[in-house]
């Protein structure tokens, strides 16, 4: 007898298979039908469990969301210095890319473009909360005298976010094969350098 599952076992089955089809190197729009075979299991069992497949990526935002901002909030309660909480979120951002690159699809809205157009709403929302986070700790670092006082916050955020997105967007154009972290510390230097 097969064992029994656990409540909620099989809706984190189906976002992991999601998620591991986003990071295959072909760019076609994932199918439910596809989705299904890949889970092994009918359609209709998928919509058991979502009542859409916007619901399935939105769960795949929750599990990015949910990750991302719980270890930069756990950044700025540990790290005194706002430059090196600057530092660390970036190579978080770009580390959580790395390690889930079917998320990186998500992040950059390419596997949203065929999809419900509140997903990419919700994505630009993550966004824009990551770049108040940057913001709050570009004013921490004024604050401590590591950077000018006269520094743009929104500026110089806005411009790390940027970075982070670009470096996203190369990854997953060259099928997820470049190194994120690859010349990051040379980069953060020439950024050091930009205040």
């Amino acid at each position: 007898m097969p064992a029994k599952r656990k409540p909620g076992q099989r809706r984190v089955e189906i976002l992991q298979t999601l998620a591991g089809m986003l990071e295959t190197p072909r760019w076609e729009k994932i199918t439910t039908a596809a989705l299904a075979a890949r889970v092994d299991v009918s359609e209709a069992a998928l919509y058991r469990h979502f009542a859409s497949k916007a619901q399935m990526y939105e769960g795949l935002i929750e599990f990015i969301e949910e990750s991302l901002f719980g270890l930069i909030n756990r950044i700025g309660t540990d790290e005194p210095s706002g430059l090196k909480q600057i530092e660390k979120t970036v190579t978080l951002l770009l580390g959580f890319a790395q390690k889930n690159p079917g998320m990186t699809r998500v992040l950059n809205g390419d596997a949203l473009v065929y999809e419900d157009p509140r997903l990419q709403t919700r994505i630009n929302q993550l966004l824009d909360r990551v770049e108040a986070s940057l913001k709050q700790s570009l004013r921490f670092a004024i604050q401590q005298n590591e950077i000018p006082a006269e520094t743009d916050q929104s500026v110089y955020a806005n411009l790390l976010l940027s970075l982070v997105i670009g470096r996203w967007h190369q990854f997953a154009k060259n099928s997820f094969k470049r190194d994120l972290m690859a010349g990051w510390p040379e980069q953060w230097k020439c950024v050091l350098n930009l205040f």
